[in-house]
């Protein structure tokens, strides 16, 4: 409720305004008992209230709900129906689909709208539908729920009436059952009492404004930083994940990096980093949107922001903790392993591996607008199995058939081996110690590992510079994608 009065009133009024306007609503709709519970602790029909009271906030004239009952237990609808009722009192125009109602509920609807074959069979007041029914012969039995049999009639049981009842639906004696007096007087009533009720509710409304794109954008900032603090999955658990993982690795390599007789084992420790951050970063990203895109939908709908401003948001939110994960496993397994203990070497390996998570996960929400949730982790699995096959390790580069060569500038896991191999090996690193164990040590000049491995060019920084391209255009291309996907659905 908060972030919503942020994001529809802006800071056209204070927040102590919009704490009261608040509790106001929380109220109205019997929603004070659960101020402090989560959402996804609440029941059904306190989920369907927190629904509309999202939508209270700014006082909208006209409402519209599709089904509001759905899911519901005949007392949750009862309450339900009677609170949009209170609320159509207070002035407003409330319009719902409702699919076979109760007669308690159908009685409350003062002007129902029924439709059988694409026409209108039916328009008035739900009071009028039995004395409608009978006008045209269709006797309703008596403790019979008239919307039922209105739906039997419309289903065709009773043979085809369609035609006669749109026709019949035209004249205006069914609109009210209420004569204008009266029903002028029952309306006074509840306005009187609802505005009573709502107290300051109202009179907060006058100050609205709207909120600028800068102010919503600090405000899902604040979201996202609050949603991932909250889900300790992909918060909390994965940071400590990460730290074991980093240890696991740096002991499996342990003195590696500094071991002439270990440089293949210790290049092997380059390429799995790689791979386990690309597939700890892309698969949770495969997942993101598909998870969040009818909450999106619903509040891009209705107008709560713009959709540059709520993904700008999440990246904001999202590559800190990225950045995060990635010191979190390189600070353990990189001097477990032995590497060089040059803090510029250490810098340089961070951001190799930063880029690759960054560019796995740009690569997860690609995948996740583009495939529903099962078929984009088999999707992202697959990718990263061949961008690993064409990275430069299982198949040297200098082995490689020239197709398959050209086939590595798209796999940005081919950056980040050749990355992290001139970060620990290039830049005129002095030959690496031999034991006293080993007769001979092949590899412990870095020159000729980077021979070998057919990296002789220092391309350090063109590996940069290709990660933070393939990084900037996969996340652009996603938004695209997320765009076009929601104007579909």
């Amino acid at each position: 409720m908060n972030m919503a009065a942020d994001l529809k009133l802006g800071h056209g009024i204070s927040q102590k305004r919009k704490i009261i306007l608040i509790n106001d609503i929380l109220d109205t709709l019997s929603l004070s008992v659960a101020k402090d519970t989560r959402c996804q602790r609440l029941s059904g029909g306190q989920k369907k209230r927190l629904s509309i009271a999202l939508e209270l906030i700014d006082n909208p004239p006209v409402m519209f709900l599709d089904e509001p009952t759905t899911g519901l237990d005949s007392s949750s609808s009862a309450q339900c129906v009677s609170m949009l009722k209170d609320l159509a009192r207070g002035g407003r125009n409330i319009i719902c689909t409702i699919h076979q109602p109760s007669a308690t509920l159908y009685e409350m609807f003062d002007h129902v709208y029924v439709m059988a074959e694409g026409e209108c069979i039916y328009q008035g007041a739900s009071q009028n539908t039995v004395a409608y029914l009978s006008s045209i012969g269709l006797n309703c039995p008596q403790y019979h729920n008239p919307a039922d049999y209105l739906l039997e009639v419309a289903n065709g049981e009773y043979g085809n009436f369609t035609d006669l009842l749109a026709k019949t639906a035209l004249e205006n004696q069914w609109r009210t059952a209420l004569t204008p007096k009266k029903l002028e007087n029952e309306i006074s009533l509840y306005t009187h009492q609802y505005t009573q009720t709502m107290g300051s509710y109202q009179q907060s409304l006058v100050l609205t404004s709207q909120a600028s794109e800068w102010f919503k954008f600090c405000i899902l900032v604040k979201r996202s930083f609050l949603q991932l603090y909250r889900d300790w999955t992909i918060s909390h658990l994965k940071i400590v994940l990460h730290f074991l993982v980093g240890i696991v690795l740096g002991l499996n390599y342990y003195r590696s990096g500094n071991d002439g007789s270990k440089t293949l084992s210790n290049v092997g420790y380059f390429i799995i980093s790689s791979v386990y951050l690309t597939y700890t970063s892309l698969m949770p990203a495969v997942l993101k949107f598909p998870s969040e895109l009818a909450v999106l939908k619903k509040e891009r709908f209705n107008n709560w922001y713009n959709l540059k401003t709520y993904y700008a948001a999440f990246l904001v939110s999202d590559i800190p903790m990225q950045i995060i994960f990635c010191v979190t496993y390189v600070s353990t397994s990189y001097f477990l392993s032995d590497q060089p203990p040059e803090l510029w070497r250490f810098l340089m390996v961070l951001a190799i591996l930063i880029l690759v998570s960054l560019s796995a996960s740009s690569l997860g929400l690609l995948i996740g607008t583009l495939a529903n949730p099962i078929n984009g982790t088999f999707f992202g699995a697959i990718l990263t199995a061949l961008m690993l096959t064409l990275a430069g390790f299982l198949i040297l580069f200098t082995h490689m058939p020239k197709v398959m060569y050209y086939l590595t500038y798209a796999s940005f896991l081919s950056y980040s081996y050749e990355g992290l191999v001139q970060a620990v090996y290039g830049f005129n690193r002095a030959a690496l110690p031999c034991p006293d164990d080993v007769m001979y040590c092949h590899l412990k000049v870095p020159e000729l590992i980077l021979r070998e491995l057919g990296m002789v060019r220092n391309t350090f920084w063109t590996d940069i510079a290709f990660l933070v391209g393939n990084f900037l255009v996969l996340r652009m291309v996603a938004f695209c994608t997320l765009k076009r996907q929601l104007k579909s659905g």
